[in-house]
């Protein structure tokens, strides 16, 4: 099985492609590589209904963010404003960094 390399990282900026989210922009709070899944910052909300139990006292419908699959997002770049694809680039020093297809914009700080 081919393994895919997942190109966004916690705390980058993405924007929403396909589903009923399309079009809004979110931070990706976590990144599950071995499900190919993020959690992006109120996207993909769904409500739960819970019981009151000792724990969690009131009962009631609470609403949280789902896992969204990775392709179905793509990182914005910082200076063009907008969705774009990533290629990965080796600095003079060697370090490996993202770099934006369009203005060729380092993505990584």
């Amino acid at each position: 099985m081919i393994k895919n390399s997942i190109k966004i990282k916690k705390d980058d900026k993405v924007k929403i492609i396909v589903g009923k989210d399309k079009g809004k922009v979110g931070k990706v709070l976590k990144v599950n590589a071995k499900n190919n899944r993020l959690l992006v910052e109120n996207i993909n909300l769904v409500k739960r209904h819970t019981k009151p139990n000792a724990q969690n006292r009131q009962g009631g419908i609470l609403e949280s963010e789902a896992l969204i699959h990775w392709s179905n997002v793509m990182l914005m770049c910082n200076k063009c404003i907008e969705p774009v694809r990533v290629k990965s680039k080796r600095l003079d020093d060697g370090k490996k960094v993202r770099v934006c297809r369009k203005c060729d914009e380092i993505i990584d700080a």
